[in-house]
């Protein structure tokens, strides 16, 4: 009892003590009532002046899209209500809007009738085209190149597929001053460049421009003098520069030595390093510019430590051993922003900032500062392929497995040809090393054409970078195969239910720039397996891989400095520039090299390579290139090669075209293992590009069908063809 009185007492001098800071209001219905009559009469009224302004004599443009360009404006008046000024405002916004769609004799009034309707009377006058350009005085600069920078204000609110373009005074004033910057970029300092001078011809239906242009000297980079301590010597400091050095002065290019010249000073370990240059256009001898370079490096800086903060579920050691592997390590941004990366790809951050700090003794240390990403994920999937119908995923994850930064992940699929179950483990930095460890546990059950299998296994992967581009790894497998039911003979099948155990090897050479969305470059994989009974196998075999490919885009890495590629480029080239061409090859030889006397040297079917389909020789339907059985079905070979040649070019937006032609063959015997009775393919196809990776459509046409072939063979996927 005492109890709930002290409890009584303590609620009542807090409520009293409350309502002492902050009176509590009490409303009575009727003023809630008043109070929403009153919202809704500002709404309405509101809504009032928004009807209450009227187009006269508008036809080019829907009212409702008047009414979106002069949003600002009549939400002022239905705020504050209107006035002659807030009028005047609306018919010079609106007058304004005509003259940048073209329509440059427009005239619009305003009237205000009824104290609170606004009529906007507007004489459109006739929709005015930009007609010819020309270009006088530009004696070192092509017409058609100027002419780019003239129309791309304009251009940039229209299509690209739009030849006609309305003439906007505005724009082509801009157009102008891009020229001007245009011939600066190219080391025409002192040029300049008339206001347009405009002709309308006929009615005033077109206007035709005349830009005049004041070109004067183009200037060039002459004696190169450096100053201070320049460690590596003028020669090699240079060299950083040549490219520079080759083009037209200009101050962005002065400005940009430094950066290049602390770039080079920073990689090699001078955290400090302060260069200046600059150049003198006044002293110039017959437009030969001198430039001065000012050289402090500073001391050389060594990586000491890293501190880390941020974290609330990943133990910080996982950060910090990773980057105390720089320690006493000479200072290179380059090193670092690789390491940056390489915590990044793991997806456990949302954000890191590594910051390094002088401590003293010329030592850095990292401070760092990390923002965790969520460590679980839940995903669903979905699709569909040619070969496997509709496909269903879901997918269970934890990136950060008791906050050591390992991942576990759980995914179970079905398609319209099986089901699959598997679990991956990960472990990045095996006992804190470079090495890295995958384990996959898996089981699946899939119908193929002429058999159906189960399968469960398991496997092994130990790899590690030896450099940036080239890994290595140790591979150890582990299966159990049955073949549940077949409509192929007994004696084509093989072996329908053994245990099969590899080791093997595995290399990848990796040069490409961007391997999933546009990739550059050359890579390389190859693999090599072994499977004998000295590790469990029911089969013996020998088995090896290799895969290459050559990715050429058109597109440069990148630009000339200080010029935009969508204004110096015509639309030809930019087309041809987002074009790419691959180039592909793979094959691959299994050798039975004995057995356990039940089925000797032979193997079984699910061992054996196969070819066709999407990713291979396009014109055969997937496994269906090779040696069949009198049903049709594919058995598989010992050996197959294929050669793939890929051309992409753009349609609309993301979506691209290709031509592709594909070549190779599968033979049953690896002791014939060659390139006879090659099969080809020519083909279209379709491609939409999404952030990971094409979804792909294609037709793919056999040349040369052989009995029992089909013409052609339509493939949907995901993902790059090779």
């Amino acid at each position: 009892m005492i109890r709930c009185t002290l409890t009584l007492l303590l609620f009542c001098a807090l409520v009293a003590s409350l309502a002492a800071q902050s009176p509590i209001e009490v409303r009575r219905p009727e003023e809630k009532a008043k109070e929403k009559q009153q919202v809704a009469r500002e709404q309405n009224k509101r809504a009032q002046h928004s009807a209450n302004i009227e187009f006269r004599g508008a036809s080019a443009f829907p009212e409702k899209e008047m009414r979106t360009a002069l949003k600002e404006q009549i939400t002022t008046v239905e705020d504050y209500g209107l006035t002659a000024a807030r009028g005047d405002d609306v018919a010079f916004f609106l007058a304004l809007y005509y003259r940048k769609h073209g329509y440059s004799k427009v005239d619009v009034h305003y009237k205000i009738e009824a104290d609170d309707h606004l009529v906007l009377e507007v004489a459109e006058g006739p929709l005015t085209a930009l007609g010819n350009i020309e270009f006088a005085g530009n004696a070192h600069q092509p017409a058609e190149k100027l002419f780019e920078f003239a129309v791309g204000p304009t251009r940039a609110r229209y299509s690209t597929l739009q030849k006609s373009l309305p003439f906007v005074a505005s724009d082509v004033e801009e157009g102008a001053d891009l020229v001007r910057r245009y011939y600066i970029s190219q080391g025409f300092l002192d040029a300049a460049v008339d206001p347009p001078h405009y002709e309308l011809g006929g009615s005033g239906s077109q206007a035709n421009v005349t830009i005049t242009v004041h070109e004067g000297r183009q200037y060039f980079f002459g004696a190169l003098v450096f100053a201070g301590q320049t460690i590596y010597g003028a020669q090699e400091m240079r060299g950083q520069i040549d490219d520079l050095l080759a083009q037209p002065y200009t101050d962005a290019r002065v400005n940009d030595i430094p950066r290049r010249l602390q770039s080079y000073f920073k990689t090699r370990g001078y955290y400090s390093v302060k260069i200046d240059a600059t150049g003198d256009p006044v002293g110039a001898v017959d437009g030969k510019v001198p430039v001065q370079v000012t050289v402090a490096p500073g001391p050389l800086y060594h990586f000491q430590g890293a501190t880390v903060s941020g974290l609330t579920r990943l133990h910080p050691g996982f950060v910090r051993k990773r980057f105390s592997q720089l320690s006493g390590k000479t200072y290179s941004p380059e090193v670092l922003d690789e390491k940056f990366r390489e915590m990044m790809r793991t997806g456990l951050f949302n954000l890191m900032q590594v910051k390094p700090v002088p401590i003293g003794g010329n030592m850095l240390r990292l401070d760092i500062t990390a923002e965790e990403s969520k460590a679980k994920e839940f995903g669903v999937s979905g699709g569909y392929g040619s070969y496997d119908g509709p496909i269903l995923g879901l997918q269970i994850g934890d990136r950060d497995l008791f906050g050591f930064g390992r991942p576990l992940t759980f995914s179970v699929e079905y398609s319209g040809r099986g089901y699959k179950g598997d679990i991956l483990y990960e472990d990045p930095y095996l006992f804190d090393t470079n090495n890295k460890l995958r384990l996959r546990v898996s089981a699946l059950t899939y119908d193929y054409d002429g058999y159906t299998k189960f399968e469960i296994g398991g496997r092994i992967e130990l790899s590690r970078k030896i450099t940036k581009q080239y890994e290595v790894g140790l591979l150890m497998f582990g299966r159990h195969v049955e073949v549940t039911s077949a409509d192929i003979a007994p004696d084509l099948l093989g072996r329908t239910s053994y245990f099969v155990n590899s080791i093997g090897f595995k290399q990848t050479l990796d040069l490409r720039d961007s391997p999933i969305v546009n990739p550059r470059g050359f890579v390389m994989d190859q693999t090599l397996d072994v499977a004998t009974s000295a590790v469990g196998s029911q089969i013996d075999f020998v088995r090896t891989t290799l895969r290459l490919g050559y990715y050429i885009p058109f597109a440069p890495k990148a630009l000339h400095p200080g010029v935009s590629e969508d204004a110096t480029l015509p639309p030809l080239q930019n087309w041809f520039q987002q074009s790419s061409l691959a180039f592909g090859a793979r094959a691959g030889l299994i050798r039975p090299v004995g057995g356990d006397g039940v089925v000797e040297n032979e193997l079984p079917i699910d061992e054996r390579f196969f070819n066709g389909g999407a990713n291979s020789v396009r014109s055969f339907d997937e496994r269906f290139l090779g040696p069949r059985e009198k049903h049709g079905y594919p058995l598989g070979g010992e050996f197959y090669s294929i050669f793939n040649a890929e051309y992409t070019f753009p349609i609309y937006g993301e979506l691209q075209g290709a031509m592709f032609v594909d070549a190779g063959n599968l033979l049953p015997d690896s002791d014939t293992a060659g390139l006879s009775n090659m099969r080809y393919a020519v083909g279209l196809g379709l491609r939409y590009r999404l952030p990971i990776g094409p979804i792909r459509l294609d037709y793919g046409v056999n040349p040369d069908p052989h009995e029992g072939e089909a013409f052609g063979a339509f493939h949907f996927s995901f993902g790059f063809a090779f």
